[in-house]
């Protein structure tokens, strides 16, 4: 019997839930899905297949799942990098004030291409974005062959755009984006955070968020101190608690960064059925409170959460590569904690099939099993920095690269090969990039050269600014801050 696709006499390594790993592995793909895994044996290589790879050298594992991401700045990588904490946040929080009323939408659209690419490059076959207008990053990623979850962000305390616009936005964006290019692109809904939305907001999500029953609600969730206390001066007793008011604790919540929860959060989010997505890399770069904990990831696991790894902002810590982020995962909590807080084959489940459950996927993609979709990567570890070949998922998680990624299959299409994307071109993304960039320079008081980045001057920046809403957020803090010190 005939297949599309063979890739024979290759390690495979599979992430089903036995964890096996095929020395010498044949798998079989035809129609978009797996057909067949299995050990290698006479005759594999004579397969009728309409594209067959020589596995010889390669290791061939599940697509890696970027679970939570922000992509429309991808431009900017580089800019931010040796800024210190709030010269960063502020000029971010002015440009997203700009972003939402509408502006630089070349720069946005170009930054979409340039993430693609790159994830493309880096064997991320799935991404999970939080964006302002991220029509663009649907059409883009769609047209590239790649999966994708994105919605707009939506918040009433972060910048001044108006709510009602805000919920217009997501509604057309669901109607237009979601299930569609195949059912690889899919529509979220957005509320930016706990710190910085109001109840009411909470409360139109859910609303919005029970006329759409089968899309995921997306959020940035106990990621600050001041999470609870917002939740507080919201009227609930904590985050967890307002999500649960509300009606949005449920199996369709997927929350990025966890970083405050205790042991209760974990145990009513997991009795929920809500999934986390763990991001080190930006907070390694970026921690605002060295004393705040970390992560607990090992206990959400142990409680059955889903538990994805998420690149975040990747232009704030110049990387596309998600095997930096297994890596970064295990060094930063070993740091925060003590050593041995993951197996290496831990991070593999969580940057693959852990990172396509918490997005709902976990039946569809995430392991190389029969009947699932055909999201595949294939590297080339016929290397010396792969030499000798022992502890296959530690070399994965601390070693390999996105320069080692070959052959990329997204729904049994091959994206890239040999180290080429096939369905963007390359030069052409890098053109419209570098002349996006200049518009962009041009166009603000940002400086952007070879040598680094600098923003406007902070009197500049606190001009662009969004005030109304950031001051009622600061307000709110301040008046529960002084509840909590001073109860009556």
């Amino acid at each position: 019997m005939a297949v599309d696709t063979a890739i024979d006499d290759a390690l495979v390594l599979t992430v089903d839930d036995r964890n096996r790993l095929y020395e010498r592995g044949t798998v079989l793909i035809d129609d978009g899905r797996i057909t067949d895994v299995r050990k290698s044996g006479d005759g594999d290589d004579a397969v009728a297949a309409d594209r067959v790879i020589d596995g010889d050298g390669k290791l061939v594992m599940p697509g890696l799942v970027n679970a939570h991401t922000h992509l429309e700045l991808t431009p900017l990588i580089g800019a931010f990098s040796d800024l210190d904490l709030f010269e960063m946040m502020g000029s971010m929080t002015a440009l997203f004030g700009r972003l939402g009323e509408g502006e630089f939408d070349y720069l946005l659209e170009a930054g979409y291409e340039l993430a693609a690419l790159n994830f493309a490059l880096g064997g991320v076959t799935t991404v999970n974005s939080m964006d302002v207008r991220p029509a663009a990053g649907a059409e883009t990623f769609g047209d590239a062959g790649l999966r994708g979850y994105f919605g707009p962000a939506i918040t009433d305390l972060f910048w001044d755009v108006p709510v009602d616009k805000q919920f217009d936005y997501a509604r057309r964006f669901i109607d237009e984006y979601h299930d569609t290019y195949d059912g690889r692109i899919r529509a979220t809904i957005c509320p930016h955070d706990d710190w910085s939305c109001t109840r009411e907001l909470w409360e139109r999500t859910a609303v919005l968020a029970a006329e759409y029953p089968d899309v995921l609600v997306h959020t940035h969730l106990l990621e600050l101190e001041e999470s609870n206390a917002m939740a507080r001066a919201n009227g609930s007793a904590d985050s967890i608690g307002l999500l649960d008011d509300v009606g949005l604790l449920d199996d369709r919540l997927i929350a990025a960064h966890f970083r405050v929860a205790d042991d209760e959060d974990v145990e009513r989010t997991a009795a929920a059925g809500a999934s986390v997505a763990h991001c080190p890399s930006v907070f390694a770069c970026w921690n605002p409170d060295a004393e705040m904990q970390w992560t607990p990831v090992p206990e959400l696991r142990d409680a059955g959460v889903d538990v994805g790894l998420g690149i975040d902002d990747h232009y704030w810590h110049d990387s596309y590569s998600m095997f930096g982020e297994a890596r970064q995962a295990r060094l930063a909590a070993n740091v925060k904690r003590t050593a041995g807080q993951y197996q290496s084959m831990e991070l593999v489940r969580m940057l693959t099939v852990e990172g396509a459950r918490a997005l709902g996927l976990g039946d569809e993609i995430g392991s190389i099993e029969p009947g699932k979709r055909a999201d595949l990567i294939v590297l080339d570890v016929d290397k010396p920095k792969f030499t000798p070949l022992t502890n296959v998922p530690a070399h994965v998680v601390n070693n390999a690269a996105p320069a080692d990624v070959e052959t990329v299959i997204v729904d049994g299409d091959v994206v890239v090969r040999d180290g080429t994307v096939e369905t963007m071109d390359a030069d052409a993304v890098q053109q419209r990039v570098e002349h996006a960039v200049d518009r962009f320079t041009d166009e603000t008081d940002w400086e952007l050269d070879v040598g680094g980045g600098k923003p406007p001057s902070p009197i500049d920046t606190v001009r662009d600014l969004p005030k109304r809403g950031p001051a009622q957020l600061l307000s709110r803090l301040a008046v529960q801050s002084a509840r909590d010190r001073f109860p009556f």
